[in-house]
């Protein structure tokens, strides 16, 4: 029997309150470590502080690299692990690797809004993720993104050539007990948001649009959930106060994967205006749990929602209010749209990212 491939990973996303990027590499992990096959692997997580995980010890190893979590972290502590232990290849599912790890390397990129809209970022950070975007570019053995639309501005802003530069989509994770089509059953008059607050996702339109529609449903609710990382900063419960719903809308940094289940499931409506996106997964999760979604009309959002979203236009609060109001005056409103959701669920599955991202890796590092 062959010794196992060893593949390392930066797992430092799996740390604290794990949303997005350490969703999708816990997603990720947690299969591979389960295969029939998983003796013939070794995965070493490499991360700054003790994880809060329990994987199967035959297939899997914690490194504790102490030193921060930035990228100063990145580039030397963890460079200097990796180098150190010497696996077959590498891992990174945030958007750029240590350089110069003299193996082979695969990162995912999942979008580059900072290239493509570098108004939106502070002049350092603007700068650093440009530099670190170009030497990933030029390095990586392999290049993973979530979507075809990221995968055109990758190879045009980056110049990554097409062998190089791999699609999987993510998966969504199933609600238990929500039927897709089932219309039947009344739903709380939530209005829901979950994303990390960017300016680009146009929260106060949002809440200007609930406030509209919600003059009809006097115990309708607007819940955000999302860390702040708006710049310039937003004050969204100064806006929630000039639109008068100061008192019915709530902004949370965060919940647990079962308070957002309950959230997903209870919601009468999910709305998520953003320009711009690598992919846009909570939307799906939403759709996945019965919640009818309510999406700007962009490329990706065509992409990867189908004809199983409401569209509405940039800056047009009118639609979106209407949308809104109409999903929380009826259930049966998201008959047609829920009907819809399991052939453009059936897209995507956590399953087949992982089995696919597992086998290009194997690829470079054999």
């Amino acid at each position: 029997m062959s010794d196992p491939l060893r593949i390392g990973i930066d797992a430092r996303e799996l740390l604290g309150e794990v949303t997005g990027v350490g969703r999708y590499l816990g997603e990720l992990i947690t299969r591979w470590t389960r295969r029939a096959d998983a003796d013939s692997r070794r995965f070493i997580l490499y991360a700054p502080q003790a994880l809060d995980l329990v994987l199967p010890r035959q297939s899997a190893e914690f490194r504790v690299v102490p030193g921060g979590t930035g990228t100063w972290w990145e580039q030397t502590a963890l460079r200097r692990a990796v180098r150190e232990d010497k696996p077959h290849v590498f891992f990174a599912p945030a958007y750029t690797a240590p350089l110069f790890l003299g193996i082979p390397f695969a990162v995912t990129i999942h979008d580059v809004s900072f290239l493509a809209h570098p108004e939106w970022f502070r002049p350092r950070e603007r700068w650093r993720r440009r530099i670190l975007a170009n030497r990933m570019a030029a390095s990586a053995s392999l290049i993973f993104t979530d979507s075809e639309f990221s995968r055109s501005e990758i190879a045009s802003l980056l110049h990554v050539d097409a062998n190089r530069l791999k699609v999987i989509p993510p998966g969504v994770s199933q609600v238990p007990g929500t039927a897709h089509a089932d219309v039947s059953q009344p739903r709380d008059p939530l209005v829901l948001f979950v994303g990390t607050l960017l300016n680009r996702r146009n929260l106060p339109e949002l809440i200007a649009a609930f406030a509209k529609a919600a003059t009809a449903t006097p115990a309708a609710r607007l819940v955000i959930v999302g860390a702040d990382r708006t710049w310039p900063p937003q004050d969204l419960k100064q806006a929630a106060a000039a639109y008068d719903v100061a008192s019915r809308v709530e902004i949370r940094s965060y919940l647990s994967h079962e308070q957002l289940r309950d959230h997903y499931s209870r919601a009468s409506v999910f709305v998520f205006l953003s320009e711009y996106e690598g992919f846009g997964l909570t939307p799906l999760e939403a759709l996945a749990a019965g919640a009818p979604i309510v999406v700007l009309d962009t490329p990706i959002a065509r992409e990867v929602y189908g004809d199983a979203a409401e569209f509405v236009g940039v800056g047009d609060i009118d639609s979106t209010a209407n949308a809104i109001a109409r999903f929380l005056g009826s259930r049966a409103a998201a008959r047609d749209q829920l009907a819809r959701a399991p052939a453009v669920l059936a897209r995507y599955s956590w399953d087949r990212a992982a089995d696919e991202t597992l086998h290009h890796l194997e690829g470079i590092g054999r």
